[in-house]
């Protein structure tokens, strides 16, 4: 039985033992089966095999060596090559997707591992830490979101350089609405993520950040957020009528901190491969053919296939997301803002504005405005000027409920 594996002669040799016992009549073949934990019926069709063949008639027939379905070594050294040549350092599970979509590779991941591991290529790992009990996700698309920020040199061919990616994840599907590189994990980074996914998909039930100090203030208080001191986004929210959940340990974020190391597993290596060397470059790659292949391999069925999204109607946005905050303006007539000083014109029905508690706002596109409650005094852009365009007017922005 040569072309047999040890294992399979083994088992074949104690089958070979018991059926000599029942037919000599030492045990009854009932007893043969039970100890050879088989049906009667199939102890019947091995004893026929016996009959016919001998001892090789009961080896297994998967557990030939070479199996009948082993791969040729020539084609299994075009993956590796491929590995080699184009996609070092690709992980195991971005390489098999990878080379499914785009070079027709039909075998499982579970092969394209094992032989990568096998030729050094990539590293076993083996998951240590504490247990933690899983968090069952939300059941309904937009009833819970990620945002998160993440801190890598994602562009390998510009190795010095750091970058910020903004995500924004859907707890019950899994999709990325948004993903961005920016120079820094800033409030108004963090506003314009939040703005481009309300235009696209509507206002969420709750939004799942960690304690950044455009989440939560924490100064002097331990690390517990102060809720006398709002950030520009914590005001933003409410208003907005979104619940903003504070996550107090990496842990907690779970689902947002694996989608980061799946996108700095995969991303970066994308990005060198396709040789991409600037933000914008980046950015417009992000959308055009990272993301939509990300959703389609990760992205899940919810639990629920009511949308949780609740649609902007007449909210203003621009008016909400937004830098927000008061200021008395001066003897002549003047509001400053982060060193920017706003000349407000004079406006009907009052002699001088001098003394009014006023809003000023800087919105996401670097204009500003300036209001009295409802009444806007005066429109300015990214420097300053007032824009001739912005006539004095009753501000008709609303607010959700």
């Amino acid at each position: 039985m040569p072309h047999y594996t040890p294992a399979a002669k083994e088992r074949a040799m104690k089958v070979h033992e018991v059926f000599v016992r029942a037919v000599e009549g030492r045990i009854s073949w009932l007893q043969a089966a039970d100890i050879l934990g088989l049906s009667p019926r199939t102890v019947r069709r091995w004893r026929a095999r016996m009959d016919r063949y001998g001892i090789p008639g009961l080896c297994d027939q998967r557990r030939q060596s070479p199996s009948r379905r082993a791969i040729k070594p020539g084609e299994l050294q075009r993956w590796l090559r491929l590995y080699r040549t184009r996609y070092r350092g690709y992980n195991a599970r971005h390489f098999w997707s990878t080379c499914r979509r785009e070079h027709g590779l039909a075998w499982s991941y579970t092969l394209i591992r094992q032989a990568l591991q096998a030729a050094g290529l990539v590293r076993k790992h083996r998951p240590r830490g504490r247990h933690f009990r899983r968090r069952e996700p939300r059941a309904c698309r937009g009833e819970l979101l990620h945002l998160d920020g993440s801190r890598h040199r994602w562009l390998a061919l510009q190795p010095d350089e750091y970058q910020h990616l903004i995500v924004v994840l859907d707890d019950a599907t899994r999709e990325i609405f948004y993903a961005r590189l920016e120079d820094g994990e800033t409030s108004t980074a963090v506003m314009t993520a939040l703005a481009a996914v309300f235009r696209a998909h509507g206002l969420p039930q709750a939004l799942y950040t960690d304690r950044a100090s455009w989440a939560a203030c924490t100064r002097g208080s331990d690390g517990r957020p102060r809720e006398d001191r709002p950030t520009q986004v914590q005001r933003a929210l409410k208003r907005l009528g979104v619940e903003h959940i504070l996550a107090y340990s990496p842990q907690a974020r779970g689902r947002s901190e694996r989608a980061n190391r799946t996108l700095q597993d995969r991303l970066v290596q994308e990005l060198r491969v396709h040789g991409v060397r600037s933000v914008e470059a980046a950015n417009r790659y992000l959308i055009e053919r990272f993301l939509p292949a990300y959703n389609a391999e990760f992205a899940v069925v919810p639990g629920d296939a009511q949308s949780a999204f609740v649609p902007l109607g007449t909210v203003d946005l621009d008016a909400i997301l937004c830098h927000e905050e008061e200021r008395v303006v001066g003897k002549d007539n003047t509001v400053q803002l982060d060193r920017l000083r706003l000349q407000l014109h004079k406006q009907p029905g009052r002699v001088t504005c001098a003394g009014l508690t006023v809003t000023v706002r800087r919105h996401l596109d670097g204009t500003h405005s300036v209001l009295w409650g409802k009444r806007l005094l005066g429109r300015y852009d990214a420097r300053g000027r007032r824009r001739e365009d912005a006539q004095p007017q009753t501000n008709t922005a609303t607010v959700a409920a």
